[in-house]
């Protein structure tokens, strides 16, 4: 039995130069460990709080310094000497010490980074690979990649309102080949817009972030992109889309103001997803309405779940009560699982296992704001929910998450299972 020696942490700069921090945690037989905690732009009103220091001469006001102390003089002395296999209690002790219902007190990222960090000692203590000692030796499902190829909203500054245009490789027959697939799909896609003469610019995601025509001409581009590197759209690689429709909704409609898309009712945009599921081989449809949009919601799931993943993210905040709502009002079928937006290890498990119990998907999700950390790749293996969205085919911080997964398929060898999660593709 080994026990928390150490708990320090210190301030680093995350994919977009912003602030963050890094949790490093040393045991008292010597092992060492460190976690890094991301950042989202696009965020859910109800996600818990990141903690910034407000200061607008240091770093415009973005600085983690508050978070940094509150781990190294408040959460660090309770930590000593406690055994970190007992993850549960470690991370309930952080919330209590928090005593917040959002963890404002602490800040989601203090307490994610340390939980993380836990969680990373008890597997190196234990001699497992973090993916085996979160899911067990029944842990061996690769996830099916939602590779980000096209950017727009938040995340770039260009014509485009939706903020997310992904490839997903459901027809691949390995994890390996699901990253082969989505590359060479990236590759044309960027001679398609350079033919075109778009820009081949990315966003925050890298993500191409070209100022196209319209909203529907990423979709159009896309299945070009996916015939072009000698894929059948649908069949091979289908497309995934996350709206995120918050960003956009005012004053009761939907403005689809940045590609000259006009206001659109909630039933409208409905509409909108379902002519492009019939026209485009879309298979998910991420926060395709407002947060608030209850039953907005509920109606698009009624009306198009059978057909298509349709995943709540802002709606739900990885927060279990959210989540439990949802389920009762039928709300989706499918949540979008960010470590930061609960704040610990536990908690995000607890979530996880609402969906199980509902028969929903689950996707364990990146944020835009990454670091080279790669514990949501080992996360998703563990929790082998089959689904995993961590980004374009290039960016560092994203090909880190693809390369830990293919170390973890060579790994598991023959007994790797990777497979699509939609019947309906």
């Amino acid at each position: 039995m080994s026990r928390i020696a150490s708990v320090q942490a210190h301030e680093i700069l995350d994919s977009r130069g912003n602030p963050t921090l890094r949790v490093h945690l040393t045991l008292d037989n010597g092992v060492r460990v460190s976690s890094s905690v991301p950042s989202g732009a696009s965020t859910g009103l109800f996600e818990a709080v990141e903690l910034r220091d407000g200061d607008k001469g240091r770093y415009n006001g973005k600085g983690v310094l508050k978070a940094v102390a509150n781990i190294n003089e408040q959460i660090a002395p309770k930590l000593l000497g406690l055994d970190p296999v007992r993850q549960a209690e470690i991370d309930a002790l952080l919330v209590a010490l928090d005593g917040t219902t959002n963890k404002a007190k602490l800040g989601a990222n203090a307490i994610l980074g340390v939980s993380m960090a836990v969680t990373r000692s008890a597997a190196k203590a234990s001699n497992l690979p973090l993916y085996a000692y979160l899911g067990g030796p029944g842990a061996r499902r690769l996830p099916v990649p939602m590779m980000n190829i096209l950017n727009g909203g938040k995340h770039a500054d260009n014509s485009v309102d939706f903020q997310e245009f992904m490839v997903m490789p459901i027809g691949a027959p390995t994890f390996t080949e699901a990253v082969r697939y989505g590359a060479e799909t990236f590759h044309a896609l960027s001679k398609i817009l350079r033919g075109k003469g778009y820009s081949t610019s990315v966003g925050d995601e890298g993500g191409f972030a070209p100022d196209l025509k319209n909203n529907e001409e990423a979709c159009e581009v896309i299945v070009e992109a996916i015939q072009a590197a000698g894929y059948e759209p649908g069949k091979d690689i289908a497309i995934a889309l996350d709206p995120a429709a918050s960003s956009f909704f005012n004053g009761g409609v939907y403005d689809l103001i940045q590609s000259g898309g006009g206001h659109k009712t909630t039933d409208e945009m409905i509409d909108l997803y379902r002519k492009w599921r019939e026209a485009y081989p879309i298979v998910s449809i991420e926060d395709g309405l407002d947060e608030n949009d209850w039953p907005g919601f509920a109606k698009m799931t009624a009306a198009q779940g059978e057909h298509v993943q349709i995943v709540g993210d802002d709606i739900f905040v990885t927060n279990p009560d959210f989540v439990s709502r949802g389920i009762a009002e039928k709300s989706a079928n499918a949540v979008l699982i960010k470590l930061n937006q609960i704040g610990t290890v536990t908690e995000t498990i607890q979530t996880i296992d609402l969906c199980r119990a509902a028969g929903w998907h689950f996707v364990v999700s990146h944020r835009s704001g990454e670091t080279e950390d790669t514990f949501m790749a080992d996360f998703a293996v563990a929790m082998g929910g089959g689904q995993i969205k961590t980004g374009s085919a290039c960016r560092g911080e994203r090909i880190a998450k693809y390369n830990r997964l293919l170390e973890i398929e060579k790994s598991l060898g023959a007994s790797a299972l990777f497979e699509s999660p939609f019947k309906m593709a």
